[in-house]
């Protein structure tokens, strides 16, 4: 079953002081001067060099959206370290006309406060049910850190939801990123919506994805083969010895 996102776009509403660092990030000036930028598809990658915002755009979506600034799902209010970006408050994000029944917020540094905030929980709690049995019955903690993000979208991401990525290949082999691609596509035929920021090549192929590539220059709909991720893994696996040369790291 399929339906139209949850989260049809996202613009930058109000004014940014100057003074703040936000004003002079690419992707907000980028923003700013487009208007919206719709989310157009089930699942949305935003991807480009460190430091043009794509990581921080996300976070101030989860954010906006009702999610922790650290991970979680909407009922996870732990703070750990107050390291998010205020952009989430000049933020305004355009909805559907149906809203999701499930949601998560990823964010691959912050996971271990995650897991570290479901055993806490538990151990205080009192209901019924335990809260890591919603995360296939095993502290997170004892599962690598591969095992345990995959144990989290196979176990709770339980489908007509909003899930919010930021940079999931951290913790995935190129192997696992396959298998986080056939838990997408079970998830997305669920009428789910993902909004991914990413460096993975391999993830950027996902069928039917919109791929906005994020730069000094603007934001633009690209393909997966257009990319600058793509166009190099490419040319490093089609001749690692040229480019080893290129680089002056040949012995």
């Amino acid at each position: 079953m399929r339906t139209k996102p949850f989260v049809t776009g996202v613009a930058v509403t109000k004014p940014i002081p100057p003074e703040d660092y936000l004003a002079s990030l690419p992707v907000v000036r980028h923003l700013r001067a487009m208007g919206e930028l719709p989310f157009r598809k089930n699942v949305t990658f935003l991807v480009g060099e460190n430091g043009v915002g794509k990581s921080t755009l996300v976070e101030a979506i989860a954010v906006q959206a009702g999610f922790n600034a650290e991970g979680g799902s909407v009922n996870f209010n732990f703070s750990t370290h107050d390291s998010h970006s205020e952009l989430w408050r000049y933020l305004t994000l355009s909805r559907g006309t149906t809203r999701n029944t499930d949601g998560f917020f990823l964010r691959a540094e912050s996971f271990y406060n995650v897991a570290s905030n479901i055993d806490e929980l538990d151990r205080h709690g009192g209901g019924t049910r335990m809260l890591i049995e919603s995360y296939g019955g095993t502290s997170l903690h004892r599962q690598s850190h591969g095992e345990s993000f995959l144990s989290l979208v196979e176990h709770r991401f339980g489908g007509h939801g909003l899930y919010i990525l930021d940079e999931p290949e951290a913790a995935l082999s190129p192997m696992k990123q396959m298998t986080l691609m056939c838990l997408m596509r079970a998830l997305v035929d669920e009428a789910s919506q993902f909004i991914i920021s990413t460096h993975s090549p391999m993830l950027m192929t996902f069928p039917g994805a919109e791929i906005y590539e994020l730069s000094d220059a603007g934001i633009r709909s690209v393909r997966a083969q257009d990319t600058e991720h793509f166009r190099l893994m490419k040319q490093f696996l089609n001749a690692p010895e040229q480019m080893l040369r290129y680089l002056e790291l040949e012995e």
